[in-house]
């Protein structure tokens, strides 16, 4: 028996919408319903897809069996319910949601709905990323000690000025950290307690935007997080470094090697690099990930992510923004609610 064909309906038509609008026609789902403010947007999108524009969520909701959200971060709670309550599954983008109490009401609502709820938290999907955890889990490297993680670009302009908006998307901390901080998590296991300074905390007209973050994980590791948005652009720039009992994994965007590793020798020699041999970026992240959420919609088959770790990850990062706002570590069990 075929498949039946998923019919997908998208709401927001900027650079990530889009993003995942070329996405979704990699797989054999049909991305047949457009929501926007952008009207001239949305009309390209509907030509290039063969999609129908409508005018709101609710026009869209009864003529669709997915709905993926690409708007910004404090619209996605009341547009994942709307989608429960009728019955569409939801795709949505990083963060969650802009609190973890709205965060978890998705969860909730989508799991009593019996509709699936997944977070594009999209690290996971980068070849160099899955391949370094792939490694450590597989214990390559040992007791895993101490993580850095960097992640950094030019501060967002034009229609992405949003991003800006502390109260719409929780800025740099929230929005850009928020995918090391779910990686770090994935590598080191769950996270205790945050500490964070931040050069800029709620001044949306500054130059530069830059915080470090240190996690405690519960079993001991150290993360050590670094996030910009002072790069001038187009620059974008990522790092890990990962050390285990046994060795060492290291991958710089900037380096022509995409990841290395390496070992502890008893013996008084040097130790060699290996490098790993990282697959061929055949396609970019962006499908990979949406190639797997069709999977995982149609076959059931197991995700690399959930709406639980988008959740985690978003505690992390308003944990974040709690300690750069006060100066004081914070305990994610015992963090202040935040509106």
């Amino acid at each position: 028996m075929m498949d039946k064909q998923l019919r997908i309906g998208l709401i927001g038509t900027g650079a990530m919408g889009q993003t995942h609008a070329h996405a979704w026609d990699q797989t054999a789902a049909n991305l047949c319903g457009i929501v926007s403010r952008s009207e001239e947007t949305a009309q390209t999108l509907a030509r290039q897809y063969d999609a129908t524009v409508y005018e709101s969520l609710d026009s869209m909701l009864p003529h669709i069996d997915v709905l993926d959200i690409c708007t910004p971060t404090d619209l996605h709670h009341e547009m994942a319910l709307a989608a429960a309550a009728a019955g569409v599954h939801v795709v949505c983008e990083k963060p969650l949601a802009r609190t973890a109490k709205h965060a978890q009401e998705m969860i909730d609502v989508c799991d009593a709905a019996g509709v699936k709820l997944l977070v594009a938290q999209v690290v996971r999907f980068f070849p160099e990323y899955a391949l370094a955890q792939k490694k450590i889990a597989s214990g390559d490297i040992g007791d895993v000690a101490v993580i850095r993680l960097k992640r950094g670009s030019s501060q967002p302009v034009g229609e992405n000025k949003w991003f800006l908006d502390q109260e719409k998307s929780g800025g740099m901390i929230l929005d850009l950290m928020i995918h090391d901080f779910d990686f770090a998590r994935w590598l080191g296991g769950e996270v205790e307690t945050v500490f964070a300074k931040s050069v800029r905390q709620e001044n949306p007209e500054a130059e530069v935007d830059h915080a470090l973050a240190i996690l405690t994980h519960k079993n001991g590791v150290i993360s050590h997080i670094e996030g910009s948005w002072a790069y001038p652009p187009p620059l974008f720039r990522t790092q890990i470094e990962v050390a285990g009992s046994n060795g060492f994994i290291q991958h710089d965007s900037d380096k022509t090697a995409a990841t290395a590793m390496y070992f502890h020798e008893s013996k008084t020699v040097e130790a060699p690099s290996v490098p790993l041999p990282s697959s061929p970026l055949h396609e970019d992240p962006y499908t990979t990930q949406i190639k797997a959420f069709y999977q995982h919609l149609q076959h059931d088959e197991p995700l690399r992510v959930s709406a639980a770790d988008g959740l985690a990850a978003l505690k992390i990062g308003l944990a974040a923004l709690q300690s750069a706002r006060t100066g004081l570590p914070v305990n994610i069990r015992e963090m202040e609610s935040v509106s």
